[in-house]
């Protein structure tokens, strides 16, 4: 049995890798192309290839399953069209042997693909994010900024709601364009702070700078507002350093973690939140494709050379990924147009190739 693992699984990994590599040469070269774009933007052409490359853990991470599909296909086909597989099968490897045996690869392709996804993309989306951040002046920018929310809770036990907006920070904690809206519980608006620059750490410590502070009176015949400043400010809350970089950055910067604490924080700030949830679900449950994928594959092993050539089998496995990857992402968009619950949008693509395949493995296993 050693000798069929040692043969199966190094045929498995080099024709995954090699469909790998090919996969991350492609996309490379057209996110450099696209970087070549801002060189008359003043980007010098070894920061469009820096970029380029801080671009191929996300990359790799989005296209693996679908190389473990056609990798693994081209692999037990050509054992199929060879004999091989069917010699195998005569000398005892029957159905459930088979599932057992490429159980081992597709775990650790799995595994691969978590820590592709969960640690190396997130640490190259922020540094890519940095860099881009230094090219255009230190800061991140998202069109119209950032709006987000706050709840806190003051010395006499009374409720304060604040919304804030942010137009651009860094990911040291540098922000821009900063206004704060202070709301009492029945809807009025208290006070407003508007600084243009301020920092905040990770504890949600926000400090303005030259802030401006405008203060409306509990009713109306107390008087007119009062405006006061400008004047250095701080202020506690829960928006702490991590909470503004989600606000303004990509869903790709933060791993598993991180979404699923932006998403509680979300819940607790009566904010939507199904986008991130939706997207939380997508990274928790993206990796277990690899083993969907290879169990997709096991199908054409049992196919005889008379059913199509190599290549064919290879085009119909190309096929069938990039359908998983169209049906993800439309599911992903009509679970946020349909309110559906996210863990069931996510999961539901991957149940149902799933499925499929172990229909089509039962039906060859019995007539053919």
């Amino acid at each position: 049995m050693k000798t069929v693992r040692r043969l199966l699984y190094r045929d498995m990994v080099m024709a995954v890798a090699f469909v790998a590599l090919g996969f991350l040469g492609l996309f490379y070269f057209q996110a450099f192309t696209e970087e070549m774009e801002r060189l008359r933007k003043g980007q010098a052409l070894t920061q469009g290839a820096l970029l380029a490359a801080l671009e191929l853990p996300n990359l790799f991470y989005e296209v693996f399953p679908i190389a473990v599909l056609i990798g693994t296909i081209f692999s037990l086909s050509r054992m199929a069209q060879s004999s091989e597989f069917t010699i195998l099968r005569t000398g005892g490897l029957g159905p459930g042997r088979a599932l057992k045996l490429l159980a081992a690869p597709a775990l650790a392709f799995t595994a691969l693909t978590f820590v592709a996804g969960d640690v190396l993309a997130p640490m190259a989306e922020r540094w890519s994010e940095t860099l881009r951040a230094q090219f255009s002046g230190g800061l991140v920018q998202r069109a119209g900024g950032a709006w987000m929310k706050d709840r806190l809770v003051d010395a006499q036990g009374q409720e304060r709601l604040f919304t804030v907006h942010v137009r651009s920070a860094s990911l040291e904690g540098r922000l821009e364009g900063i206004r704060i809206f202070h709301f009492s519980t029945d809807g009025r608006l208290r006070e407003r702070w508007e600084a243009e620059t301020g920092q905040v750490d990770g504890d949600g410590r926000w400090r303005l700078f030259a802030a401006q502070q405008m203060v409306w009176p509990e009713s109306p015949s107390e008087g007119a507002w009062v405006k006061r400043g400008p004047t250095d400010a701080e202020w506690a809350s829960h928006l702490n350093l991590g909470v503004v970089s989600a606000a303004l950055l990509s869903a790709k910067t933060m791993s598993t973690l991180e979404l699923f604490r932006y998403t509680r924080h979300l819940s607790e700030q009566a904010q939507s939140s199904q986008r991130y949830e939706i997207q939380f679900w997508r990274r928790a449950f993206y990796p277990l494709a690899c083993l969907v994928m290879v169990a997709l594959a096991l199908p054409f092993a049992y196919l005889h050379a008379r059913a199509g050539g190599v290549s064919a089998k290879v085009f119909g496995g190309i096929m069938l990924g990039i359908s998983f990857v169209l049906l993800s992402n439309l599911s992903g968009h009509l679970g946020v147009l349909n309110n559906w619950t996210p863990w069931a949008v996510a999961a539901a693509p991957s149940l149902l190739y799933l499925g499929l395949s172990m229909a089509a493995f039962a039906w060859l296993v019995r007539y053919r």
